[in-house]
């Protein structure tokens, strides 16, 4: 769990109500640590008064209707997004020196909006029934993303309107036409709506060995269970991720290929080699915030660094490793192309083709986007490595 601190103790939340001090379990998968002023809002709170006490970092923890709680929150979304607000002179933007600046200032944005909106708090009962007037049945969401209830705790409204929107998206799947089936990601699984990436694993042609596969860091288990359609006899997918491996090897079983396809726990590579070692790592070096996050951002390029180097020992003779990457770190300013390539090299590796495709995601044509820039520039590519 996210809400323990250093010394192994599950956080709490403490606040004053009714003249009692009151504490609760305090939970949060972004590892926000349980603010330390709180005060009780409810059905009468004004919106401006709940979003002033928000940007000073004390939390509201309701007391009211549950969809007046969402009602607040969207507008205390308004708030912080600058709409709706009357009477307040917007601020001249900075214009930022470089796309690397950009990129940070958007960042650091986002997360004082997501901090500032984690300001508003739902209380859970120990079943995770939520005592509320009008409030939903969050158990089976709430299940899915912390496993087994025991004791009453407080959360974010945002936080759990993410495990809801987790539920459904685990619920109804997400349609992979290169799969013709649908993948359904669990809470904290990255999910596969970004299809040009797995167009890529779905076009590339497969060396002449294709008795066996690796797929490094499996998420949903989607690139595993792709080559599996396409005629690989064995696929060992590994991920480090306890979500991860319990997504992927649900959507193996659904969709029929648990005779092709193992799902183990492994940092990187699984034991032995293989003719072909297939890789999606995340494509920004950069610090997760989140659970999510972890497929989008890699601290100091770590995955794809140690698939890079220890990809050429676990290669059979003439086998390839596959490299899906996108180069928005390179317009983003983040890792230049040439650093990528040094990668390659020092690693003792060769490339030996490259297939590319643009994506077709709506945020690569929003020119609203304050990285439209480089999202618009953006390339995704299926390297193919040999060792040299």
């Amino acid at each position: 769990m996210s809400d323990l601190p250093a010394t192994g103790t599950p956080a709490r939340i403490h606040w004053t109500e009714g003249d009692v001090e009151r504490s609760a379990l305090w939970r949060s998968e972004s590892g926000m640590p349980a603010p330390k002023k709180v005060v009780i809002a409810n059905d009468q709170t004004p919106a401006d008064l709940a979003y002033r006490l928000a940007c000073e970092g004390t939390a509201l923890l309701w007391r009211g209707d549950f969809q007046n709680a969402r009602q607040l929150l969207q507008a205390l979304a308004r708030r912080a997004d600058h709409k709706g607000d009357k009477g307040r002179r917007a601020k001249t933007p900075k214009v930022p020196a470089s796309a690397a600046e950009a990129f940070h200032l958007h960042r650091q944005a986002q997360s004082q909006r997501a901090r500032t909106l984690a300001m508003l708090l739902i209380p859970f009962d120990a079943d995770y029934t939520i005592p509320l007037r009008r409030a939903p049945d969050v158990q089976q969401a709430c299940n899915e993303a912390y496993g087994r209830a025991d004791q009453p705790f407080v959360a974010s409204l945002r936080e759990l309107l993410g495990l809801i929107g987790a539920h459904e998206w685990r619920k109804n799947g997400v349609e992979i036409a290169a799969l013709d089936a649908r993948i359904h990601p669990h809470y904290g699984v990255f999910s596969p709506i970004r299809g040009e990436y797995v167009d890529l694993v779905a076009n590339a042609p497969l060396p002449a060995d294709a008795s066996l596969a690796f797929d490094i860091g499996a998420g949903t288990g989607v690139l595993a269970a792709l080559l599996a359609k396409r005629g690989v006899a064995k696929v060992v997918a590994t991920d480090m991720d306890q979500r991860a491996l319990s997504c992927a090897r649900e959507n193996i079983h659904r969709l029929g290929y648990d005779d092709q396809v193992e799902v183990i726990q492994a940092d990187l590579f699984p034991d032995g080699r293989a003719p072909l070692i297939v890789c999606n790592p995340p494509w920004l070096p950069g610090r997760p915030s989140s659970s999510i996050e972890a497929a989008i951002y890699d601290p100091d390029s770590r995955m794809l660094k140690g698939f890079l180097n220890g990809l050429a020992d676990h290669l059979a003779p003439a086998g390839e490793g596959w490299l899906i990457l996108s180069d928005l770190a390179e317009h983003l300013g983040l890792r230049p192309r040439d650093q990528l390539m040094a990668m390659i090299d020092a690693a003792g590796l060769a490339v030996s083709e490259r297939h590319d495709v643009r994506p077709t995601h709506p945020r690569a044509s929003d020119a609203t986007d304050p990285l439209h820039t480089a999202r618009a520039a953006e390339v995704t590519s299926l390297w193919r490595l040999s060792a040299r």
